[in-house]
């Protein structure tokens, strides 16, 4: 099918052009918010975090979750008032200058194309315990070329795919929800109220202290990274600005209320210390309820919640990518989109780094593959802080200019804004004092220096060739 490029949008002054399809619906993006959120970091990671907290990993996950809806309200008021596929990347240019919206566009590209590898391997290592005679990297392969697929095909397509992948991972917690509840007050068959045994016994709500609660917000806080893509995807949809403060409305509280209730439910039924980090909470409480097949069930689930995020991702970095290109950020061949709006170019262009990072992964997981995985540990804090800074500059713009665009404002502006940003730079300090989350702080800075360094050499040229240009003429 004949490629076009991106033609001027008249109703979206001082943006970057939209040449992309407006079929997404209300219902993908509120799914794709919540579906790009809830993975394996939720099903499985959460053990690491209650071995480290014990019950208080409640709070861990409230402190994180605050911070994140904070984050993800800022962003919400941006993209109801100027939607556009590149999201964070362009608010970031418009109030901080090109520098801002390079290093935001291209750190969250590496991200998400890095996570892909971490996403398709996880996954084959599922599908290879049930099927052995088929090689892990056979399964990578095949899941690399399914989703490539998914993402070249109308982007509606990719929302009903994604739609129903996120719809299960939902259902799947809802069910999760209502059994624990029910077996907390003892209403299934052979169980008994299990009253507060387990929050106040074995050493307490708190057994390591409130510096348990701080390192393990510290270990759960990047989970709730991926809401970020619903306020990418909101500049295809049929409405943007009113679909995406729906979307950042109902996901930021539903997906609080999921992890939140999920740990209230685990620390309240099991004794914290008997569970095992690296082994799924959510098992431990099936198999204590005795529901059989408890582990595949949630090695389903986890294997359509891989699935799904790597869906996500790769279309999420395939937007990013598209944006820097239209603002001559990224190579122009990236611009060459299909009749039914899709950034095929750009897809390709993310689905190769993602192979690489796949056979990076595949062959040295404990060096060069490693050292991309703590380059790219905190990278999500430093995009979620751009973004509230550009909130901070952008909203007088958006009260002066567009009034009537506020329809999703920052709460207690601009205090909460700044308040996220103090807890953004305390967590930071703490990464860096933590031993196992410091390699991940110092590589992502490392990282985010590089590219910087490069945004700042593309500034001095161009600073260069104007006055070179006035000059001459």
């Amino acid at each position: 099918m004949p490629d076009r490029t991106p033609e001027a949008s008249p109703s979206t002054p001082d943006l970057p052009a939209e040449p992309l399809s407006h079929s997404l619906k209300q219902r993908h993006l509120t799914m794709l918010g919540l579906g790009g959120v809830i993975g394996a970091g939720l099903f499985v990671g959460s053990g690491a975090g209650i071995a480290i907290a014990g019950p208080a990993i409640i709070c861990s996950y409230l402190l994180a979750g605050v911070l994140a809806m904070l984050v993800m309200r800022a962003l919400g008021e941006m993209s109801a008032a100027m939607p556009a596929s590149g999201s964070f990347s362009v608010y970031a240019e418009k109030a901080l200058g090109r520098w801002a919206g390079f290093s935001a566009g291209w750190l969250y590209w590496f991200l998400l194309v890095v996570v892909l590898a971490v996403e398709a391997t996880a996954a084959a290592k599922i599908a290879h315990g049930w099927l052995p005679a088929v090689a892990q990297w056979v399964w990578v392969l095949l899941f690399m070329v399914v989703f490539t697929a998914a993402n070249l095909a109308a982007v509606r397509n990719f929302g009903e795919f994604e739609f129903w992948f996120a719809a299960l991972k939902v259902g799947a917690i809802v069910l999760f929800l209502a059994l624990g509840t029910l077996a907390v007050f003892g209403l299934l068959p052979d169980t008994e109220p299990v009253g507060l045994a387990n929050l106040t016994g074995q050493g307490g709500f708190f057994p390591a202290g409130f510096g348990g609660v701080i390192a393990g917000m510290l270990a759960v806080v990047f989970a709730f990274g991926g809401l970020e893509v619903v306020t990418i995807a909101a500049a295809e949809s049929d409405d943007p600005a009113r679909s995406v403060a729906r979307a950042v409305r109902s996901a930021v509280w539903r997906i609080l209320f999921f992890y939140v209730g999920s740990m209230l439910v685990i620390v309240t039924l099991l004794p914290w210390d008997s569970l095992e980090p690296g082994e799924s909470p959510y098992v431990a409480v099936l198999d204590s309820l005795g529901i059989r097949g408890a582990g595949q069930i949630m090695n389903v689930v986890v294997f359509v919640a891989l699935l799904s995020a790597l869906n996500a991702n790769l279309y999420g970095s395939s937007r990013i990518v598209l944006s820097l290109a239209e603002r001559g950020e990224a190579p122009a061949s990236l611009l060459r989109v299909s009749r039914d709006g899709v950034p095929r170019r750009a897809v390709f262009a993310s689905v190769a780094f993602g192979f690489v990072s796949v056979v990076l992964n595949l062959l040295w997981p404990d060096t060069i593959f490693l050292y991309m995985l703590n380059a790219v540990g905190a990278v999500l804090l430093f995009v979620w802080a751009l973004i509230a800074v550009s909130q901070l500059k952008l909203r007088r713009t958006i009260e002066r200019d567009m009034p009537e665009r506020l329809t999703l404002p920052m709460w207690l502006f601009p205090y909460l804004t700044w308040a996220a940003l103090l807890g953004m730079a305390a967590v930071l300090v703490l990464m860096l004092f933590d031993e196992a989350a410091r390699p991940q702080l110092l590589w992502s800075s490392g990282a985010a220096a590089a590219v910087l360094a490069v945004a700042g050499l593309r500034e001095l040229r161009d600073r260069r060739r104007g006055a070179a240009d006035r000059a001459a003429s």
